[in-house]
């Protein structure tokens, strides 16, 4: 019998991407179970009619463990990527317990349950910020930037115009030369937008932001650290969660995640509609769920985006997308 999904949204990471599932877990004592209802975005597994604030007290209480210990007959379940996933909500990181744990995290989703050791996200490798704008975007942007010093020291803008190399301007906060301004007509194409940006970091991870996009000083600090998760766990790509409000009015699209904190040798594919291409697939990118990226829109410029992004790449524009922007969050 298919299953009862009673929530709409997932308990964990908050998409409304729950689908029936076929999955099983094997706990450390060899018992098999299996879950009806899967998250087809982070992977949590549930069984039917599970309570979703019940599932995540007790999921966040075990995830403030120095080590994870799931709970055999909990309502949920979850493999190592998972736990990974979960744990970045509080602002927490991930280290498999031994090599049957190593390889099942390089290998999602697993059958094997999850267990880890489970720490504070702190220390990690430096982040460069790429800001892409028009050029009449530009003196907000770098007014801005200001906010930004607390986590990284390394700022490159690509504005979206005749070809400039890039150029030192000074912002409080920041050293000499670490901000930099460079020019670029986008020419249509966002994919070789994002490359060219990627190409003028000077440390090894980057995220990228449009104009009408910003986070909290929080969620930036804890950038440097979740490139450090990753690079342990041979990821290159890793996605945040985004908040598109419309007129000030929160959408329904959310999650809406995008994989903006990269290795800058990754490379973005797509006219419009932009994500990383990856070498080895989505198994090289997990979800952080400790901040999330606040994107403003207008309602003109979501009556026009897809229209536009239609034009330059046909049948890749998301047409059905401006209705379910414009719909107000629901849970």
């Amino acid at each position: 019998m298919p299953a009862t999904i009673s929530s709409r949204r997932c308990f964990l990471c908050g998409a409304a991407m729950l689908a029936p599932s076929a999955r099983r877990l094997i706990d450390r004592h060899g018992r098999e179970r299996a879950f009806p209802v899967a998250c087809e975005s982070c992977g949590v597994l549930t069984e039917r009619g599970a309570d979703p604030a019940e599932s995540w007290r007790d999921l966040s209480r075990r995830l403030a463990a120095p080590t994870f210990v799931p709970d055999p007959d909990a309502p949920y379940g979850l493999d190592i990527y998972t736990l990974r996933i979960a744990a970045t909500r509080l602002g927490r990181g991930l280290r498999p317990c031994g090599p049957e744990d190593r390889a099942a995290l390089l290998a999602p989703h697993s059958p094997r349950a999850a267990q880890g050791q489970l720490y504070d996200l702190a220390e990690g490798r430096p982040v460069s910020l790429g800001l892409l704008c028009r050029p009449a975007e530009l003196d907000a942007v770098l007014a801005g930037l200001a906010r930004r010093a607390g986590w990284t020291d390394d700022v490159a803008i690509l504005v979206d115009g005749e070809a400039v190399p890039p150029r030192a301007v000074t912002v409080e906060g920041f050293a000499d030369g670490a901000v930099r301004v460079a020019g670029r007509p986008l020419a249509g194409d966002f994919a070789a937008q994002r490359n060219a940006l990627q190409d003028l970091a000077r440390h090894g991870w980057m995220l990228q932001l449009d104009a009408d996009e910003t986070f909290d000083l929080d969620t930036g600090r804890l950038l440097p650290a979740l490139a450090a998760l990753a690079e342990d766990g041979d990821v290159v790509s890793i996605g945040l969660p985004r908040r598109n409000r419309v007129d000030g009015i929160l959408s329904d699209v959310y999650p809406d995640v995008q994989y903006r904190l990269n290795r800058t040798s990754v490379r973005y594919a797509g006219r419009v509609h932009e994500r990383p291409a990856l070498d080895g697939g989505w198994r090289r990118s997990f979800i952080a769920l400790h901040g999330a990226i606040d994107h403003a829109l207008s309602l003109a410029h979501v009556q026009a985006r897809s229209r536009t992004y239609e034009a330059l790449d046909p049948g890749r524009g998301r047409i059905e997308e401006e209705e379910a922007l414009r719909r107000p969050y629901q849970e």
